[in-house]
């Protein structure tokens, strides 16, 4: 146990110390530590005996996806975001559909031995981004903040609105009327998902900003333990709306944008050390998902696995989005920019393990699936990240300059 800690402990620390380096060129963290993972895994050197179980591994990606929206809807840039609101709506109201039925049609052509609700439950999980994988787009500032913040947006709630559908869509393949037993309708279901987690988020973002607020006046709260404010109330937001069978996903993001709202000016010292633990978190989860999960799935990967997680990556999700954008002004670059950039990543994890847990017939498959999505979306979603942002911004300055002359 100790060598495969030291292990991992000395190759964060290394990468650490040249990770600014790393960021600007074609490859990106998770990159690394994916390869890192698989390369040191029980498949290859064997450095790293990796045997989590799926709970383990679940229990680390949600919290790791839980402090990263808390943290990035908090970083958002609200002014903006009110003007440009059409744009993540439109994704989220018909491009999210639209994904979602475009993947399941392909997925009933492609796969006999999926049930028509398997299918449904393969396109939504992998209808869901994740704003950890998109943080090289969104923090890169040669993209235009409109579309910065619209990714944001559509990222951190997406995976939210897919959750209930998500649960639909199992107790229809389990043969009950709902994942819970009872006699809740579907548009029930979708209500107290997404209303518990606007709720908690919310009423906990309020309550937890106006606490800070007050201790800091009284002298009560040191710089030292403001370093943990950030995380210990994203882990809150999650897990009180997963305790209360709402979405934590949608509670993690919306109180992370209410707290931002809240402190404004003294945001950047208190989510500076959260963003670090968050990143840290995310790349151990995907040396892990390397090391436990790419090793041994990589094997089984077949034509039909590969052809559907390319489609996916590409038509599946780019045509809805780009279609969902017709209309409001935005140009052909944008809108395949905002397509394209939709990285499969921790949720779609998280998915298949609850997926995984139902031991439904086509669950390994759906999760092979899944994976090798996954996988493809690190590696293309992050060496495209930076000249892709930067051939955007370039193709903005043009188009605005056109038009001004």
């Amino acid at each position: 146990m100790y060598s495969e800690l030291a292990i991992l402990a000395l190759f964060i620390f290394l990468y650490s110390i040249v990770a600014g380096r790393v960021e600007k060129s074609a490859i990106s963290g998770p990159i690394v530590f994916v390869t890192a993972g698989f390369l040191m895994g029980p498949f290859n050197l064997g450095w790293l005996q990796a045997t989590a179980s799926s709970s383990d591994f679940r229990l680390l990606a949600d919290l790791t996806l839980a402090l990263i929206l808390f943290i990035d809807a908090a970083n958002a840039e609200l002014t903006v975001l009110k003007r440009q609101f059409r744009i993540p709506s439109r994704m989220l109201l018909l491009g999210l559909p639209g994904v979602i039925a475009l993947g399941f049609g392909v997925a009933v052509l492609m796969f006999d031995g999926l049930s028509i609700y398997e299918a449904a439950i393969l396109a939504t999980m992998l209808a869901a981004t994740d704003a950890a994988l998109g943080k090289a787009v969104i923090s890169n500032k040669a993209v235009p903040a409109r579309v910065r913040e619209s990714l944001n947006v559509e990222s951190g709630l997406n995976d939210g609105l897919c959750v209930p559908i998500l649960l639909l869509f199992i107790a229809l393949a389990v043969g009950s009327e709902n994942s819970h037993g009872g006699n809740t309708s579907a548009l029930m279901l979708v209500a107290q998902e997404l209303g518990i987690g606007l709720a908690v988020g919310l009423g906990l973002a309020g309550g937890g900003a106006w606490l800070l607020k007050f201790c800091w006046q009284k002298g009560w709260a040191t710089k030292i333990w403001l370093q943990i404010t950030i995380v210990g109330l994203a882990i809150a937001c999650f897990a009180v709306a997963q305790s209360l069978h709402g979405s934590g996903y949608i509670a993690a993001f919306t109180g992370g944008m209410f707290f931002g709202y809240i402190v404004k000016d003294a945001l950047h010292k208190l989510v500076l050390a959260a963003e670090g633990i968050g990143e840290t978190l995310a790349l151990v989860t995907w040396m892990l998902f390397g090391a436990a999960v790419i090793g041994p799935a990589i094997r089984l990967f077949n034509w039909e696995v590969v052809v559907y997680a390319l489609l996916s990556l590409t038509v599946i999700r780019v045509l809805p989005i780009y279609l969902s954008l017709a209309g409001i002004g935005e140009s052909v670059s944008s809108r395949l920019f905002l397509g394209w950039f939709g990285p499969r990543g921790l949720a779609s994890i998280v998915f298949a393990i609850i997926v995984l847990n139902e031991g439904l017939p086509g669950g390994q498959f759906i999760t092979l699936v899944v994976v090798c999505t996954v996988f493809f979306s690190l590696v293309a979603h992050g060496v495209t990240a930076n000249p892709l942002a930067r051939w955007l911004g370039r193709k903005e300055a043009e188009d605005a300059s056109s038009t001004n002359g």
